[in-house]
Formats: structure tokens, C-alpha cells, sequence
């Protein structure tokens, strides 16, 4: 296909230089006068408008191309981010704790978020200053150590559906941080669409606590903390990124978290609980690189073709996969209740994250 394509880009590409050339001849003062000259003027338009629909249309297969290559990528990039809460489930079931997977993942990670630091760091036009530095730490201490810790430990408690809708809560979040600490007030609709949000995952906590488990609010709550440390991390980056580059924040970010998170491990765990099954140790592979390096460059390859606002709606991919796969994978129950919290919380975050119409003149 490749070569067919090349082939076809080359065709064109004669054809425009012909086309150009016959224009060129057709404008030349002397051809003119030898021949008609209304004539050579037509053949000229009609030349050079060929030469003109040629490049538009090579320019429009490019585009189209883009396009959908950044809509792959962000979906991708969710259903990637989605598998990462059934890798952490499985875990559990030989014998790992959070503290123990988590310190696995970030392992796995570690090497690849500082060879992208370092790449970003290179292609930067200068280094961080002290202030940055200090907050890339926080930045990374909240956004990926804090909110991956209560992510990895409400999980023990609640099942991988409901842990993707309280998560896929954190724009909401964001729009709430921003009124109480920034006196944006949200507007008639993103109030509806809080109610939504908020309702459905009520309907879907209500059908998980049927079970009579009552881990199942600690958990619900671990996972909504890990929701709003995210959001607050959300908020306090956007200030960053546009001073350092999203590539260079996300990769010394992570790197931070992944100190915090080893530390952590070796602080809590004696080495003996690293014995652990040898599918411990595969899983854990999986979810350090394709669950967590991979989704966070593809989002990024996205967002870089179609834009954030189109790759947040994408990435509610992420809560329809983890669905599917928890019925796949772990065998979880999905009942109507579910089915219903997890389209009104996908209407409720699509109408928050949806940017407002522009309003006629």
C-alpha cells in the first residue's frame, strides 16, 4: 500500500508540475502573440486551476489522514488508561496489595518517563527554574503518587466499572475547584450537567452496594479522593505547561511520583513481598508500558491532530472498555442500574467538557 501511495503522491505531483508549466508557457509573452491570444489565456486559467485543485487536494487527503490518525490515538490512548484498573484487579487476586503493584507499575515506568524527560529536555530552549522545580514536585506528587495510590487502594474494595465512573468525575471536579477557588461560576448547564454526573454514579454505587459490602463506601470514597487529587492537578498545571511544554511536565512529573511511589514501597514493605507469583511480575509489565507510558504519549499524539476538546470526548472510550473488559476479564456483574449511572455520567462530563457556542452577532 505504501508503495501504491507513493506511486499515486508522484503522479500527482507531475501532474501539478505539468499543469504549472503549461501555465507558465501559456503567460509567455511570446507564445501569446504567436497564437491566439484568448485562447492562450483560457488554457493559462484552466492550467493553473488544475495545478490549484491538485494541491487542495493533496492537502485535504493530508488533512483527512491526520484527522483520523489523532482520533486513533485518543482512543487508543483511553481504552489503554481503561485496562490499567483490570491489570491492578488480577493482581489483587495473586496476593498483591496496592502498596506492592503500585510500586511495580512505577518501576516498570521509571526508566521510560526519564528517557522522555530527557528527550524533552534536550529539545527545551532553557532549564526549569528553582520555582518550577518545586512545583513539578507538587505537581507530580498529586497528580500521579497521590491520585494513583487512592486510585490502586479503593480498588481492592470496589469493582472496575464504578472506579472509571467516579474517576471520569474529575472534570466536573475542575469546574467546581475553579468556582470555589477562582470565583468562575458555571453556567445553568454544566449545573444540569453536574446533577447528571453526580446522579449517575449515584445509580451505579447503589447497585454495587446491594451487595451488602460496606468496603464498598471506603472505597467508593479512596477513588473519588484520587479523582479530586488528579483535578487539583489539573488546575495547577495549566500555568506549567504553557511555560515548560505538556511532554516535559508529564515525563518530570511522573518521574517524581515514581521516586514517591518505590519509596514508598520500600518504606512499608519488608523485600519479602516482592516473592509474589511470577504473573504478578507480567502484569505488572503490562500495566508500567502499555497501560501508563504508552496511553500518555498517545493521548498526547492526539490531542497534538485534533485537538483537547475532541480527545476528551474520545477518551469516553475509556469507561465503555473497562466495562466491557470487567465482564470479559474479571467476570463482574453489569446490571441495568450500572448501564444507566454510566451513560448519564457520560452525558453529564460530554455537556461540562463540551466548549460553548460562540454567540451571533
Amino acid at each position: 500500500m505504501s508503495t501504491g501511495s507513493s506511486g499515486l503522491e508522484v503522479e500527482e505531483g507531475n501532474n501539478g508540475d505539468a499543469a504549472t508549466e503549461m501555465a507558465s508557457a501559456a503567460l509567455d509573452p511570446e507564445t501569446v502573440a504567436e497564437g491566439d491570444g484568448d485562447g492562450a489565456a483560457v488554457a493559462a486559467v484552466g492550467a493553473l486551476s488544475m495545478a490549484t485543485a491538485d494541491a487542495a487536494a493533496r492537502d485535504a487527503a493530508h488533512a483527512r489522514r491526520r484527522r483520523a490518525l489523532g482520533f486513533l490515538f485518543a482512543a487508543a490512548g483511553a481504552i489503554l488508561f481503561s485496562g490499567k484498573a483490570i491489570i491492578v484487579k488480577l493482581g489483587f487476586r495473586y496476593g498483591a496489595d496496592a502498596v506492592t503493584l503500585l510500586a511495580l507499575r512505577m518501576l516498570v515506568a521509571f526508566p521510560l518517563f526519564l528517557l522522555m524527560g530527557g528527550w524533552a529536555a534536550r529539545r527545551a530552549s532553557r532549564p526549569l527554574t528553582r520555582g518550577e522545580r518545586w512545583r513539578v514536585v507538587g505537581l507530580g506528587f498529586f497528580g500521579y503518587y497521590l491520585a494513583s495510590f487512592l486510585d490502586f487502594a479503593g480498588l481492592a474494595y470496589i469493582s472496575a466499572t464504578l472506579e472509571r465512573l467516579i474517576l471520569y468525575l474529575t472534570p466536573t471536579l475542575v469546574l467546581l475547584i475553579g468556582w470555589f477557588a477562582f470565583g468562575r461560576r458555571p453556567s445553568r448547564a454544566q449545573w444540569l450537567a453536574l446533577l447528571v454526573s453526580y446522579f449517575g454514579v449515584a445509580l451505579a454505587f447503589g447497585h454495587d452496594l446491594q451487595s451488602g459490602d460496606r468496603g464498598i463506601l471506603l472505597g467508593g470514597a479512596l477513588v473519588f479522593g484520587s479523582a479530586l487529587a488528579y483535578a487539583l492537578y489539573l488546575v495547577g498545571s495549566g500555568e506549567m505547561v504553557a511555560k515548560i511544554g505538556a511532554v516535559r511536565l508529564t515525563a518530570y512529573a511522573s518521574s517524581v511520583a515514581s521516586v514517591l511511589c518505590i519509596g514508598q514501597f520500600l518504606l512499608l514493605r519488608p523485600l519479602s513481598a516482592l516473592v509474589l507469583p511470577h504473573e504478578v511480575y507480567w502484569l505488572s509489565l503490562l500495566n508500567g508500558t502499555l497501560c501508563t507510558v504508552a496511553p500518555v504519549l498517545l493521548v498526547m499524539l492526539g490531542i497534538a491532530r485534533i485537538g483537547s476538546g475532541l480527545a476528551s470526548q474520545v477518551g469516553m472510550l475509556g469507561p465503555v472498555s473497562t466495562i466491557v473488559l470487567s465482564m470479559l476479564v474479571l467476570d463482574e456483574p453489569m446490571g441495568p442500574w450500572q448501564v444507566a449511572g454510566t451513560l448519564l455520567v457520560l452525558g453529564g462530563v460530554l455537556l461540562v467538557t463540551r466548549p460553548p457556542r460562540a454567540r451571533g452577532g
